[in-house]
Formats: C-alpha cells, structure tokens, sequence
C-alpha cells in the first residue's frame, strides 16, 4: 500500500509542476496564486473561530466564584453550608444544558447565543444589586440567580460547539481544544479587568460577569450569522492552510496565558493592571490576523512552498459522509459487524448515540466516573479557593490567576493528540488517563506539606492543569465515542456530573469547614462563620484526594476498552488516505 501511495503522491506532485524544454533549459512554472475572493472566502470561517475564542475567554464566569464568594457570604449573612448551594445552583445549571440542544432545534443559533446572554445578564445582574445593596432578595431568588447564570454558560458552550463543528468538520477537535481553551483564562482575565478598574471592590465582578457576556455576543454577531462553507471535503492545499493558522494560534493562545501569568504579579499597581489587560485585549483580536498572514505569503509569493507535515488529526480526518460510507461498508461486508453496532455491544467512533443506547454503555459510565472524580472535583476545588486562601491568610485573587492560567495551558495541551498523533501513537481517552495523574498528586501535597504558601500554589496550578485539560478534551472524546452529530446533547448529558458533584463534595468541604470552625479560632462577620487554620480544609483534602484515584482508576480502564476502537478508526484513515491517493492517480 505504501509505494502506491507514494507513487501516487509523487504524480500529483507532477501533475501540479511542468517543464519548458523549447530551450532546452527545464523552466520551473509556479502556480498562480489564489484568487483573492477565495483568500476572504476563508477568512470569514476563521472570524467565525474568532467569535468562539471571544465567546469562550468571556463566558467562563463560574470560574471567578471564589473571588467574591466571601463578601457576597457576609452580605448575605449565610452559613459555609449555604454559600455552597450557591455555587451547586451555578454548576446546576448545566443539568438543563440539554435544552439549549432543544432550542437549536427551533431558533436559529444567533438566537440561542443572545437568550444565553439575557440570561447571564439578569443572573449576575441582579446579584450584583444584591452585593452592593441596591436591593435585597431572599436566598431562594439569590439561589434561582446563580441557576440562571450557570445556565447561560451552557448555552453558550453549545452555541461555540456548533460553530466550531459545522465551519470546521475535518478539524474539529482542533477547533474546539482551541477555543474551549480560552474558556479557562476568563477567571484570569476579569481579575485583570479588575485590578485595572477598581480593585478595592470585590463586587465589580459580578458587573463584569453580567455586561461583557452580552457586549461581546454583539461583536460576535456577524461572524456567528456566516453560514458553513458547502465546499466538499477541502484538498492538501487547504488543509495545509488550516494547519499554518492552528499553528499559529496555538502560539499566540500560549504567549496570551503567559502575559495573564506574568501580569498577575503586578496587578495590584493599577496603572500597570491597565496596560497588561490592554496587552490581553491585543491578544484576543490580534488571531483575526493570523489566517490573512497565511493567504497573504500564498498570495505575493506563491513560489514559496513550506513543507508542514501536519495532516490535523489522526482520529477526525473523517467527515460524516466518510463516516457513513465506512459504517455502510461494514454492514455490506461479511464481518460479525454489523450484529454488533446494531446489538449495540460495540463502539465505533463516529456512530451516532441516542440517550438509550448512549446510558446502555459501559464506556459512557466508566467516562461519568473518571468525569465525575476528575474534572468535577478541580472545578469544586476552584469554588472553594475563596475560603481555602482566608483559611490560609492567602490571596484569593492570586490563586484565581494561577488556576485560570494554568487551566488554560491544561485547555492548550488537550490538542496534543493531534498535534503528536504521528510522533506518539495514544488515544485520546489514553491522554485524558494522564491528564488525571495530577489532581491526587496535588490533594495529597496539600494534606501533608508544611509549607502552606507553596503547597498552596503549586497544587493549585496542577489541579488547574489537570481539570484544564480534562474539560477541554471531553468535547473531542464525547464526539469521537458517541457521535459528532449528537455531542451537544450528549456532552449535556455528561456533565450532568458536574452539579451532582459540587453538591455532593461541595457539602462535606463546607460540614468539615464548619466543624473545625471552634468558638476559640473563628471570628464573626455579620452571621457567617469563618474558619482559620489548616484544619479547616484536611480532611477534605484527603477525600477529594481519594476519590480522584478512583477517577484515575475508572479512566485507565476506559483506556484499555476504548484502545481497539481508535486502532480501527485510523485503520479506516489510512484507508480513505489510500483509495483517495488512487483516485488522484490519472494512470
């Protein structure tokens, strides 16, 4: 198969060369540059990707929680016990992410990512009038809130979903790792916005979480209303267009969450909080001009050829339409396949999931599990930062930076699969078995170390890393395993995780916290009750730390059963590779 495919390469190669010999001299003739209505043309699909990345850094709201989870406890007046329903009721949201999958189905996606911010816009609104004393509420309608604001972030993770899957379906896993990625540094970057404006003011926060979601909603308008391009499956020179630009936005993703680190050290001086989130605004717009660097060098010097041996991803070369070919091959062959696609005892990425068959899988319940004792728990950790750094006599807004930013290199790494899939043959699932090794490592650091400020950080930054890379690459996995038709659903439906376990490791943290919280160590602000020592958050450690072992032993597990299934997935690759390469072969 192999000298085929090279003699069939080397054809094309010709085929797209000539020589001139009237002079007896071989003149080399270049292709003519693309035309520059098509160089736009493509352009817009990555004003679209843009739009997501924008959507993404601005939306992750839920990660900001412990930075005003304090005063808003002393405003409130409530319990440890209570502040955590709130965050439960933000996490509970996603519960009904699932109908934001509905809604598609009956509005057009513009209209999705506006009711998501309205909704976010009077969830954070209206506790930001609660903060300051504008007015007051009851904890029931404070609570219903915090739901309607967690349930905004979902809408508009599926809204990004859709438009990285429909302007990018052969390098949609990509697509999403990049701009899910940038939902990570959303923590990082209002606390810049932050020291910048008025640092004094913890409730500030809520204001930005209300009006950015719905100002940005609007500059992403015309990208979002861009249909999909209708073009066949696009051709080597496209795709390696794709890989420049992926390339280098990666590059400049990296260089954006090392100029959040880095600001973070000088965010209490305000003039020099004002010139770093300038800097982090540059960052954001700055991708739109990726793609137009790409077609430019095509356009002004076409005779330049930079080889990139990048092919995007091993697992998502195929497009539906293969996909269904293959599936329709299986059926038509001789094989015991299509029993057991239709017995349903077989995974086969790609293959569409409804939520009978989907809840029937093992696989589905090993991923819940890893999900479950993995993810869940960084981002229930993340909630508690606020209490876990006044325990300590640490700085919550230090911390905040150090796990948005670290989440968002764990957001980054989760394209490794793709990036080293010809270089290191693992899995995605294989990936997300390693991407878990941190989190327990981190747990047990915090029980036994006796140095709190470094402990504090270090495990701070490998949980964000961990559950960074976790949230990021269950998109991708969630495809791959049950449908990329269905993942807005499904992936809904995974996550269904998240507030089962904020409630349920939300609790124990807070009846520990409380616990520990004697008449002789904890002073009294209005009727809350503040925990100070390393007690107060011990034993938690080690639950947490125990239970993300049992993720990690859930994930391996998914690992070894799901190994065969990837193996036969680029099996089918290299096949369509193949019977492509023939049918470009003129001879």
């Amino acid at each position: 198969m192999r000298p085929r495919i090279r003699d069939a390469s080397e054809k094309l190669r010709s085929n797209r060369t000539s020589f001139d010999d009237g002079d007896g001299e071989g003149k080399f003739h270049r292709k003519h540059p693309p035309p520059l209505k098509a160089m736009l043309s493509r352009w817009r699909k990555w004003m679209v990707l843009v739009a997501a990345i924008w959507i993404q850094a601005s939306t992750g709201t839920n990660f900001d929680f412990s930075a005003y989870s304090s005063h808003l406890k002393s405003v409130l007046g409530i319990s440890q016990v209570r502040l955590n329903y709130l965050a439960v009721a933000s996490d509970l949201g996603k519960a009904f992410g699932w109908s934001s999958g509905i809604a598609l189905g009956y509005f057009p996606l513009s209209v999705v990512l506006f009711a998501a911010a309205t909704m976010g816009f009077v969830g954070y609104g209206v506790q930001w009038l609660v903060i300051t004393n504008i007015i007051t509420l009851p904890y029931s309608l404070v609570f219903l809130c915090c739901l309607l604001a967690g349930l905004s972030i979902c809408w508009f993770n599926t809204a990004c979903f859709i438009l990285c899957i429909g302007h990018f379906p052969t390098n949609r896993a990509l697509a999403l790792s990049l701009t899910v990625s940038f939902n990570g540094i959303s923590a990082a970057l209002y606390s810049l916005a932050f020291n910048a404006i008025n640092p004094s003011s913890s409730n500030l926060y809520l204001l930005l979480n209300s009006l950015v979601p719905l100002i940005v909603s609007f500059a992403a308008l015309f990208p979002v209303l861009t249909k999909p391009s209708m073009d066949p499956v696009p051709d080597n020179e496209s795709r390696r267009h794709d890989s420049h630009v992926f390339a280098i936005m990666n590059v400049l993703a990296v260089i954006t969450s090392f100029h959040l680190l880095l600001s973070s050290s000088s965010a209490h001086v305000v003039a020099s909080a004002r010139l770093h989130f300038l800097g982090a605004v540059f960052l954001l717009v700055f991708p739109l001009c990726a793609p137009l660097l790409v077609y430019a060098r095509d356009y002004f010097l076409p005779a330049i050829n930079i080889r990139f041996n990048h092919d995007s991803s091993g697992y998502v070369m195929l497009n539906i339409d293969e996909l269904k070919t293959n599936k329709a091959g299986y059926e038509h062959s001789g094989t015991g396949n299509q029993k057991n696609v239709k017995d349903g005892n077989v995974v086969r990425l790609g293959d569409e999931h409804s939520f009978r068959l989907l809840i029937s899988r093992l696989e589905f319940w090993l991923y819940y599990v890893a999900y479950f004792c993995g993810g869940t728990i960084g981002l229930v950790y993340s909630n508690n930062l606020g209490q876990i750094a006044q325990s300590l006599g640490q700085s919550s807004t230090t911390l905040v930076t150090i796990y948005s930013s670290f989440s968002f290199f764990g957001r980054l790494l989760s394209a490794a699969p793709d990036f080293m899939h010809k270089r290191l043959h693992l899995t995605r699932t294989g990936w997300f078995a390693i991407a878990l090794l941190p989190t327990p490592i981190a747990f047990f650091l915090l029980a036994v170390s006796t140095s709190q400020v470094t402990a504090l950080q270090t495990s701070t930054a490998l949980i964000g890393l961990s559950s960074g890379f976790i949230f990021a690459a269950a998109v991708s996995i969630t495809s791959d395993l049950f449908g990329p038709n269905s993942v807005g659903v499904n992936h809904n439906i995974l996550i269904t995780n998240i507030p089962i376990g904020s409630l349920l490791y939300g609790f124990i943290a807070a009846s520990i916290y409380e616990a520990n919280a004697s008449p002789e160590i904890r002073p009294v602000v209005s009727d809350s009750v503040v925990c100070i020592g390393r007690d107060c958050y011990f034993k938690t450690f080690l639950f947490w730390g125990f239970l993300s072992l049992l993720g990690l032993i859930s994930s391996l597990f998914l690992y070894m059963r799901t190994k065969p299934v990837y193996h036969r997935l680029e099996q089918d690759r290299v096949s369509v590779t193949s019977s492509s390469c023939k049918e470009l072969d003129p001879f």
